[in-house]
């Protein structure tokens, strides 16, 4: 039997579940997992904060030299690529435009009801915003991380849904 991954990143646009997956595969696999916005903001119960550069930089690095994580976010900027480096496995959820849409629109419904938690205030500029980062992770972000790290390819699993990760991962082995 393969041993399981113990290092993991995790990339898609918002609505894609990679918190979802994280998760479960925090669960499963007994791995803590991170997500990278809260690597960029300092949550505060009167606002967040966004970390300089700096100490996301040092946030992340102290995260990436443990021995068991999952790391998961929207990032492939360079100051995310120790984490891709490091990475057993890359999971990019290419999860299907019209699906992350429907996802952004259920989530910030339970959200102003009071049925789903966020890290943030969920207002309707934010709401707006995340239709403006989906299309642009979708025309800009999904084939400028292709491109910047291809070198990784051999580790990198392209899923459209999640349940696929499951099949295809624990049906190896893990």
């Amino acid at each position: 039997m393969k041993a399981a991954p113990t290092k993991i990143h995790i990339i898609g646009s918002v609505g894609s579940g990679k918190t979802t997956l994280a998760k479960e595969l925090s669960i499963k696999l007994q791995l803590p997992y991170y997500e990278l916005d809260n690597v960029v903001w300092l949550r505060k119960d009167n606002g967040d904060i966004r970390r300089s550069e700096k100490e996301r930089e040092k946030f992340l690095y102290a995260i990436v030299q443990t021995d068991k994580w999952i790391i998961e976010g929207v990032h492939s900027e360079d100051w995310v690529s120790s984490s891709y480096l490091e990475a057993d496995i890359i999971i990019f959820l290419d999860t299907n435009y019209f699906i992350r849409t429907l996802r952004i629109i259920k989530r910030f419904i339970k959200q102003k009801v009071g049925l789903e938690k966020a890290h943030y205030q969920p207002t309707f500029k934010i709401f707006f915003k995340m239709f403006q980062w989906n299309k642009h992770f979708e025309e800009v972000g999904k084939p400028n991380f292709f491109k910047k790290y291809q070198k990784y390819q051999e580790k990198v699993f392209m899923v459209k849904d999640i349940k696929v990760v499951h099949q295809k991962l624990f049906r190896n082995g893990y």
